[in-house]
């Protein structure tokens, strides 16, 4: 499972350097909002870490904060091991070679974690596979780069909450941020809220509409296509015919 984080240009602007009066690590904007959903006091794990830039930053800023910065490939795991030294935060942050959650110990007190830069199918394997791990966390801070609404399914299933959301356009690229709470009792969300989240649909930003624009002509593409088959995709067709319906309520004529 390759679980870096990447955007779908291969990379985050992310930079970090050093001044008179510290440590300054500068994220990509993506990182910085994961960065500030994260609550006191902090104890989270960074899956898929790659440069362990997310843990660095926060615990830069966050005095009492500590991080695990998992990687499952060799050379992320070095560059993530290389700049927690030169950043001098080895006595906060660990840098921990493993596949999704395994990089947590059972014993551990981890709160919260951040998993981005990856498809929600990936995500959501990661969350499954690592169900035992989550038994004290608190937080999920989640950016899937595709497959929100995999994401959030799988949540609600879980009885995490979603308390928070954001969509964010970076780079020629949008991004959304799902930010869920456990919450010991069912959850429901609708069929729209788990395409649109529950939070960006009564937001509707700019950004918001020009996703769905572009999703909804997408699955105009794709139902052209399914009916060219020689064997239609009969239930896969009437569930994009469905979804081509609440995105057509949803933006209406919006030309922005």
């Amino acid at each position: 499972m390759n679980q870096n984080r990447a955007g779908p240009g291969g990379f985050y602007p992310v930079f970090l350097s050093l001044n008179s009066e510290g440590t300054r690590i500068m994220l990509s904007k993506r990182l910085e909002q994961l960065a500030d959903y994260l609550q006191e006091p902090i104890y989270f794990a960074d899956i898929g870490s790659d440069h362990a830039y997310l843990p660095c930053y926060v615990c830069a800023r966050h005095e009492n904060a500590t991080a695990i910065a998992g990687e499952v490939n060799q050379g992320p795991f070095e560059r993530a091991k290389q700049t927690v030294r030169e950043q001098g935060l080895g006595d906060r942050i660990e840098v921990r070679k493993g596949n999704g959650l395994e990089v947590i110990r059972e014993e551990e007190e981890v709160n919260q974690i951040t998993i981005a830069g990856m498809g929600g199918k990936l995500i959501r394997t990661i969350l499954e596979e690592g169900k035992s791990k989550l038994s004290g966390v608190s937080r999920l801070i989640l950016q899937p780069n595709i497959d929100g609404p995999i994401v959030r399914k799988w949540l609600i299933e879980h009885q995490y909450q979603i308390v928070a959301e954001d969509i964010i356009s970076e780079d020629g690229y949008i991004y959304e941020i799902i930010v869920s709470d456990y919450r010991n009792a069912p959850i429901e969300l609708s069929g729209r809220e788990q395409l649109f989240g529950p939070y960006l649909l009564k937001k509707k930003s700019n950004v918001f509409y020009e996703k769905w624009f572009n999703e909804k002509e997408k699955r105009m593409k794709l139902i052209n296509q399914m009916n060219q088959a020689t064997d239609l995709p009969i239930e896969k067709i009437k569930k994009l015919e469905i979804e081509m319906e609440w995105i057509e309520e949803v933006i209406g004529d919006d030309d922005r």
